[in-house]
Parts: structure tokens; C-alpha cells; sequence
């Protein structure tokens, strides 16, 4: 596909989008019904409609539209691309630009359009960040980095490195966790690697991989909301914790145990019943579903589908979480919580509730990750019995 293709591909994605298909919907219709694209088509149309997703308002501002194509005009004018050479009718490329669409406004001047944020956003990012509110929104508009974990029950990180490099994927360590490798080459050679393929590492954000590594070692452990598992796995390479994983929708968990055993740990599935008959654990890690606010830039479309209501119903379930959670934590255990939000009221807040509710318990630890080039915002903290 030449460039100018690939646009018309990610315009048709976008229209797909605006009309209500979720993102990774319209780009696995696409790609299903375009089998001439390759790889690299694929992949240059998923970087435009991500593009597209961070920068949503920027990119309407400059194409004077929420359509894909005015949306691809303001993108690509914003990154000061070349747009005659890709609007050029030929090839499959889209039409030429008309004069209306070369008449550029000026840079936006609303503040919360040049921070891509829905305007009633801002006060949280306000309230959460303070005078780092605008870097951490700029910082949510660029691509985040590919992180992995090595598996340091099968492999050490240097070994892990170079047989990453024999498949063709060049790493450099990430300061955020001693597991952690930051891929600066090659990163769609990962899946296909074999030291993926035999669980020496796992893609998992280096921040996720620090909130992990500050969790106390040994003992029973419960990942109350485990999702996919990836946090499970990483508790599970102590060889003295007995994981075990639940999550209120057990079909979130369905590829766990495969990824358990690539990986040469056990992790033990259990259903709410059987999860709550199995206290009190020494652990009570909870992972809670939020705004997923610090990691936008992967998952950018929840940026603009996250409204008031649905913060506040956030909120609610993150309390009751914490309220069940608690009570499977033994006297002298730990209860840990932890978003991938930035937002005080799913965090900070969210502890000083469950404080409020619960005299009796205070934090031993409290932690802020950014969003920065090495991993995603994240916050944890530890709470204990007095």
C-alpha cells in the first residue's frame, strides 16, 4: 500500500469508529475484509488511528471536522506531513484537499482542545497533578513504550536481553522496576519471539512491574481483580507466595492458565465462594477497574468515552471492592490497591474513604507512578490493620 492508501484505510477505520464500532472492532473488520494489506500496512493504520485517538481535538481543530478524513487532515497537518503528497486521488489515495481544508486555522488557544482533554476532565488533572497537569496530558497524546517483564524464574534479565536480541528485539533497562526492559527495536518481533513463546518474558508496563515489586514477599496471596493476570504472574515467580487469581468475571481470567504454564508457575483460579473459604490470605492485592486515565495513550478511545456518570459509578465500585476485599485479609496482612488512574478521586480519595469507613487501618505505603517515557501512571498503596 502506498502512504496515500494507507490514510483512506485509517479514514475508513475512523468512520467506522464514529459510528459506534469500538477500535479494535473496526481495525479487525478492516484488516479482515483488506487481505492484501501486510504487516506493515496494518500496523502504519493502527499508528494513525491511535494518532488520531490522542490528538482527537487537536486534529479536529486543524481539519475543521470530527469525520476521518477532516480528522486525518488535522492529524497529519499537526505532524507536519506532507499532505499533497498523500492526497492525491491516485493509488487509492484520498482526494485532493480542497481550499476550504488548506485554510489552516492558528494553533488552538482553549486550553483543554490543546491538552486533549474533555473539558470537564481538566479540574480532575488539576486537582490530581497540580502544576504537572499539562505535561502528563501532553505526555497522554504520544505513543507509550513497549515494556516487558522478565520471567526471572526461568531466566535472569541479561540472558533474557540477548536471546530477545537473537530474534531481532533490542532492549535497554527501564529504571522503574529491576525486571523491567524497555523494547527500542523490533517490538512487533515480540509475540513471534521465542523467548515470549516459552515465557521468559511477558509484555507488562514497567510501572505495573514496580507495584508489584514493592509488594511484601512470601505467603498467601489473593489477586482479588485479576483480570488477564498479568500482575498474578508477576507475584507467582516468589517461589514462597501461593497465587491465588480471582476476578468477578472469571472469563477475564480464561487465558490465564495457559500463560501460567508457559511461564513454569502456579497460579490457583478460584471463584468468589471459593476465594472467600480460602481466607485470610497475607495478601489482598485489588486492581481495581477505573478510568484507566494513566494509560490513555494505549487505550485512547476511553479518553472520550469516559463521562461524569461513570467515573462516579467508578468510584463506588473501587469502595465496594476495597470493603470486600478487606475482609479476607488476615490480622497481620497486607491490603494493597492499585489504579492505573491518575485521578485523585479514584486514588487518594478512594483510600481516605475506605480509612474513613474502617478505623482500625492505616496506609504503610503510597505511591504516585507518571506517565513518562518509561511506563504508564499508576498509584498503589498498602494498607495494614493498627
Amino acid at each position: 500500500m502506498t502512504p496515500g492508501a494507507r490514510v483512506s484505510a485509517a479514514i475508513e477505520v475512523l468512520d467506522a469508529i464514529a459510528d459506534g464500532l469500538a477500535t479494535e472492532q473496526a481495525l479487525t473488520r478492516w484488516a479482515r475484509q483488506s487481505r492484501f494489506a501486510g504487516s506493515k500496512d496494518r500496523a502504519a493504520i493502527r499508528d494513525h488511528v491511535f494518532d488520531v485517538l490522542r490528538q482527537r481535538r487537536t486534529a479536529a481543530h486543524f481539519g475543521q471536522g470530527e469525520t476521518g478524513r477532516a480528522l486525518m487532515i488535522g492529524l497529519l497537518h499537526a505532524q507536519g506531513a506532507d499532505l499533497a503528497s498523500l492526497f492525491t486521488a491516485e493509488g487509492h489515495a484520498p482526494a485532493p484537499l480542497t481550499a476550504q481544508e488548506q485554510d489552516f486555522p492558528p494553533a488552538p488557544e482553549d486550553r483543554a482542545v490543546r491538552l486533549n482533554l474533555q473539558d470537564w476532565l481538566l479540574p480532575h488533572f488539576d486537582a490530581a497533578l497540580g502544576k504537572g497537569a499539562d505535561a502528563t496530558a501532553m505526555a497522554l497524546q504520544t505513543r507509550a513504550p513497549i515494556c516487558l517483564r522478565v520471567n526471572t524464574a526461568k531466566i535472569d534479565v541479561p540472558q533474557a536481553q540477548a536471546m530477545l536480541a537473537e530474534s531481532g528485539v533490542q532492549t535497554q533497562y527501564n529504571r522503574l522496576a529491576s525486571t523491567a526492559l524497555t523494547v527500542t527495536d523490533g517490538a512487533r518481533r515480540v509475540r513471534n519471539s521465542s523467548a515470549f513463546k516459552e515465557g521468559y518474558v511477558e509484555l507488562q508496563d514497567a510501572a505495573s512491574q514496580a507495584v508489584v515489586a514493592a509488594l511484601p514477599g512470601g505467603g498467601q496471596v489473593l489477586d482479588f481483580c485479576a483480570g488477564g493476570g498479568g500482575k498474578a504472574l508477576a507475584l507467582a515467580v516468589d517461589p514462597d507466595r501461593r497465587i491465588t487469581a480471582h476476578d468477578i468475571d472469571p472469563r477475564r481470567m480464561r487465558d490465564l492458565p495457559p500463560r501460567a504454564a508457559r511461564a513454569g508457575v502456579e497460579i490457583a483460579i478460584a471463584d468468589t465462594a471459593t476465594a472467600k473459604a480460602q481466607a485470610p490470605y497475607d495478601l489482598v492485592l485489588c486492581d481495581a477497574p477505573c478510568s484507566g486515565s494513566g494509560a490513555w495513550r494505549r487505550a485512547a478511545e476511553g479518553k472520550w468515552t469516559l463521562t461524569p456518570a461513570r467515573l462516579d459509578e467508578l468510584t463506588q465500585i473501587q469502595d465496594q471492592i476495597l470493603d470486600d476485599a478487606a475482609l479476607l485479609v488476615g490480622p497481620k496482612g497486607v491490603l494493597a490497591y492499585a489504579t492505573c488512574s491518575l485521578l485523585r478521586s479514584e486514588n487518594e480519595d478512594r483510600v481516605d474513604a475506605f480509612l474513613a469507613r474502617h478505623p482500625g487501618w492505616r496506609v504503610t505505603q503510597m505511591r504516585r507512578f507518571d506517565v513518562t517515557d518509561e511506563g504508564d501512571g499508576f498509584f498503589a498503596a498498602q494498607l495494614m490493620r493498627d
